[in-house]
């Protein structure tokens, strides 16, 4: 369930990055009231400690991997 939730926060934080990169527009700031303001930030905290956590699939065995989605 972890793993799910912190991917769809990177995908989030990717498509975001990528609309700042295309068009020079944070919709994260722009729906939460400016990059500054605290719901924002908070989604910009989380989608950092999704990517840690992330981290950790590159280390698992495929057969932990396997396991985690067979019981999901």
């Amino acid at each position: 369930m972890w793993d799910k939730i912190a991917l769809i926060l990177l995908i989030i934080g990717g498509i975001n990055w990528g609309l700042v990169g295309i068009f020079e527009l944070d919709m994260v700031a722009w729906l939460f009231g400016g990059a500054a303001s605290i719901i924002s930030r908070t989604v910009y905290i989380l989608v950092a400690i999704s990517a840690v956590w992330c981290i950790s699939l590159l280390f698992r065995r495929e057969d932990d991997l396997a396991l985690d989605t067979a019981h999901h």
